[in-house]
């Protein structure tokens, strides 16, 4: 059986009871544990994959500490997490048409389409019977991945790092223009101002505000990220000079500097990943017509607001899950031109994956981290690897 890491519920409950039940001290390097998987048989329909490389993502960190859910508990006692990976097709399925041995592919983690398309539960998270690609090798369906744009300019580990933050931000992208323009048309304001707080996802998000011409703002504690992003010509703010918006004198102080850059007028698009401290700072610099867009909660899952408040102003919020399979799709194809990511210094190995999901609640990483699994890459993929 190929070895893949797991979360389970006794694991959480023995790291719960170590740290008498605080959850700001959980560590989830602690809960992340190596273990084996036995996977289904290959169907028609399937994909077998050897997995390449991974990204760490704070969907389990969640599942770990078990803060917003115990996901663990309600998945059965356990569950095998990852959800984003790239992969090498080892074995096909009869009915298969996509996809032949050698391909190299992304995944996406749309679990459970609904009417519309858009995901009822998220693969390796809350999906029944899910098991997820922090593992040597998986079975999914053919229709769970992506052909990899090998030729899009991008390395090996910055093509990881896309497959769930790029369709995350495509959406919340596509969304929020979506709401702006329903309220403003280009007409009345063809280039707005744009403001993302945190990491990847927030970083995807202002490289398509600027794709499309829009002034891009990066708010971020991170001097790698605000780095990389001010060469791509996205404006950097030290979200450290204003205390982490730890009380109002600070979300008042960043309000002033914002309302300075943008001559008085605020940002019209929020990018708000993470909720806690940071949402009421994305709120006080909003513009009249303006929008909160979030589909993370890092930091805390409540929000609240005044809603005269935002009514006089005419703010919208909005809060989504997760991309369409055909929109992961479109997402893929702005690999390189539009989505250059910032990657983590040290690239981990596959057994240094619980350190990564730690380090990444801590927030001590550079950008995204990765995880490469396999030692023995494919030739499609060797140069590649910087």
């Amino acid at each position: 059986m190929p070895r893949a890491f797991s979360i389970s519920a006794d694991s959480v409950a023995a790291e719960r009871d170590r740290v008498g039940g605080d959850l700001e001290k959980m560590d989830a390097s602690r809960v992340v544990k190596l273990d084996e998987v036995k996977l289904r048989d290959l169907g028609p329909g399937d994909v077998r994959l050897k997995i390449l490389a991974v990204s760490a993502e704070h969907n389990v960190d969640h599942a770990a500490i078990a803060d917003t859910m115990n996901i663990a508990e309600a998945r059965g006692g356990k569950m095998y997490p990852g959800n984003s990976a790239m992969g090498e097709v080892i074995e096909v399925g009869a009915n298969v048409t996509k996809f032949a041995v050698g391909d190299v592919v992304v995944t996406h983690c749309n679990g459970e389409p609904d009417m519309y398309g858009y995901p009822l539960r998220i693969w390796a998270y809350d999906q029944p019977d899910s098991v997820g690609w922090y593992g040597e090798e998986a079975v999914v369906g053919e229709w769970q991945v992506i052909k990899a744009p090998l030729d899009c300019g991008l390395n090996l580990w910055e093509m990881a790092a896309l497959p769930l933050r790029a369709p995350t931000a495509y959406h919340m992208w596509r969304r929020a223009i979506g709401i702006y323009r329903l309220k403003v048309d280009r007409g009345q304001r063809a280039r707005i101002n744009v403001l993302g707080f945190g990491g990847g996802v927030s970083e995807l998000f202002l490289m398509l505000a600027k794709h499309e011409g829009h002034r891009a703002i990066f708010c971020s504690g991170s001097p790698d990220r605000r780095k990389h992003l001010e060469s791509l010509g996205i404006e950097p703010i030290d979200q450290k000079e204003f205390n982490r918006f730890a009380d109002k004198g600070d979300v008042k102080a960043f309000n002033k500097h914002v309302k300075g850059m943008t001559g008085g007028e605020g940002v019209h698009i929020v990018c708000d990943m993470l909720r806690g401290n940071v949402y009421p700072a994305g709120l006080a610099v909003l513009s009249r017509m303006g929008v909160n867009i979030s589909s993370g909660w890092q930091l805390s899952t409540q929000v609240d607001y005044n809603s005269a408040n935002l009514s006089v102003r005419q703010i919208t919020l909005d809060h989504l899950h997760y991309e369409t399979v055909p929109g992961c799709a479109a997402a893929t194809e702005l690999y390189g031109s539009v989505f250059k990511p910032t990657i983590h210094r040290e690239i981990y190995a596959f057994e240094d994956l619980p350190r990564a999901i730690h380090e990444m609640h801590e927030n001590t990483q550079t950008g995204i981290p990765i995880v490469r699994v396999a030692e023995d890459l494919p030739e499609a993929v060797r140069s590649l690897v910087p």
